[in-house]
């Protein structure tokens, strides 16, 4: 997947939706949060990522008050930029080495960036889209792979920084049409799984707390209650 591609993509989507929302529109989901508190996150994620690509520290942007298509368009281009100039397997500073001792990490690229803010533009897209009562029409592989993601890089990080406790049971996504399950690492062997089951944009949103568990085309085979105590956790920041 060009993940480079779809960012510049999904920024140019979020960049447009951000001139036509009402700036005091809320974000339910995301506690306390307006539209203009989401685009300024945003903006501020590309900022900081940026610079943990080139292994530099960021300079702040100060507290705002922001011209928020321009803050975010700047922003944006400054992550595109920054990661089409670097090499994708370069060195640089990732989630990966959060809480891993430094003779155990393996070797974070730029690559890295690449998924994760295209991931992170897809989800806050949604946050943005959903809000003004839109939707995203994005391809269900850029989906599952957004759920792969997080069972495997952000539900992991949250263990390993003690954030979370492992899952005492197993607990296994089966995405439509995928023909593998994706299961959460940490639970003991021999335990029965429970498994949930659904179109993969459904399970990546549930994912990342987006979406109830009883929301519509998702299904739980096994003890509902302990997919729902994990999912109450967070398996994200």
């Amino acid at each position: 997947m060009d993940h480079l591609s779809a960012l510049a993509d999904l920024q140019e989507h979020f960049l447009e939706t951000t001139r036509r929302a009402d700036p005091a529109t809320p974000v339910p989901w995301l506690g306390r949060w307006t539209v203009e508190k989401l685009v300024v996150h945003l903006a501020r994620i590309h900022h900081w990522a940026a610079g943990q690509a080139r292994r530099e520290q960021e300079t702040p942007l100060g507290r705002g008050p922001f011209d928020l298509p321009a803050l975010y368009a700047e922003c944006a281009t400054e992550l595109r930029e920054t990661l089409a100039e670097l090499d994708p397997d370069a060195p640089a500073w990732t989630l990966l080495d959060d809480g891993v001792p430094r003779a155990e990490r393996t070797g974070s690229t730029v690559r890295f960036w690449h998924r994760r803010q295209a991931h992170e533009t897809l989800v806050h897209l949604w946050d943005l889209r959903a809000a003004i009562g839109e939707d995203v029409e994005a391809p269900a592989e850029r989906w599952l792979d957004c759920l792969h993601e997080v069972v495997t890089v952000m539900h992991p990080r949250q263990v390993r920084l003690e954030r979370v406790e492992p899952p005492s049971t197993a607990i296994a996504f089966q995405p439509e049409g995928a023909g593998a399950s994706l299961s959460l690492a940490g639970a003991p062997d021999g335990v029965e799984a429970v498994t949930i089951a659904g179109p993969s944009k459904a399970l990546a949103l549930l994912a990342w707390g987006r979406l109830p568990l009883d929301a519509p085309g998702i299904a739980v085979e096994g003890d509902r209650s302990i997919a729902a105590a994990v999912l109450e956790r967070g398996l994200t920041p």
